[in-house]
């Protein structure tokens, strides 16, 4: 049996594929303000009121952490089915662009807290010490000693964070979020076309090669001061 690939034809498709390159660059560039924001407070939260924070408070950080734990393991396409009766009420819908970014951004949200926290952790104790020995105010502390002493490392997780988020807006064309995945998928595997699904796959290697190299660029930038 001898299966046939057709051609694409980029004279049809070339106007969808430009509009899958932005809807793709438009959730993805949404989620990451959005989940960036929302989860570096939540990690400066988590690293300033566990055990020996400089705002302890069991309460607060066993709330914080559960939510993390329980949220971050779940697989994007399951959370996406997980959090329907939440997104309806927040946008509306379950269907489109914006309920999918809604479900990448909660997910953003706490993988972003974790690697906050988790970078915060290696700060050197004595610096903190000593900006409390002097009598700086907690948030004054996190502003001017452990976002600045955290920033390099802060922003290789980011890019970690923005490449795992290319990685979820592939899947958003299930609940009708369109972009490059969606793209591949409706007129490259169910068409029978291997070029199409080439190209948008090689699109996204694209963006993710661009993301790792300007974080990369900009952490060793930050890190030499």
């Amino acid at each position: 049996m001898t299966t046939t690939y057709l051609a694409a034809d980029w004279n049809r498709l070339g106007d969808t594929f430009l509009e899958s390159i932005q809807q793709t660059l438009f959730m993805v560039i949404t989620t990451i303000i959005i989940g960036g924001i929302a989860g570096l407070i939540i990690g400066i939260l988590l690293y300033t009121t566990r055990k020996g924070g400089i705002m302890e408070s069991r309460p607060a950080y066993f709330v914080l952490n559960f939510l993390v734990n329980f949220i971050r393991p779940i697989p994007f396409i399951i959370l996406v089915s997980f959090l329907a009766p939440v997104t309806k009420a927040a946008v509306g819908s379950t269907i489109g662009t914006v309920p999918a970014i809604f479900v990448m951004s909660v997910a953003a949200t706490f993988a972003v807290a974790r690697i906050v926290e988790q970078n915060l952790v290696a700060i050197d104790p004595g610096v903190i010490e000593a900006a409390r020995s002097m009598g700086a105010a907690p948030w004054t502390i996190v502003r001017t000693v452990i976002l600045p002493e955290a920033l390099g490392p802060l922003i290789l997780g980011f890019t970690f964070i923005f490449i795992a988020i290319v990685d979820m807006s592939a899947m958003a064309g299930y609940i009708g979020g369109g972009g490059l995945g969606d793209f591949a998928i409706v007129y490259g595997y169910r068409a029978f076309d291997l070029e199409v699904t080439y190209v948008a796959t090689f699109i996204i290697i694209i963006i993710v090669q661009i993301a790792q190299l300007f974080g990369n660029w900009l952490s060793k930038k930050v890190m030499r001061r």
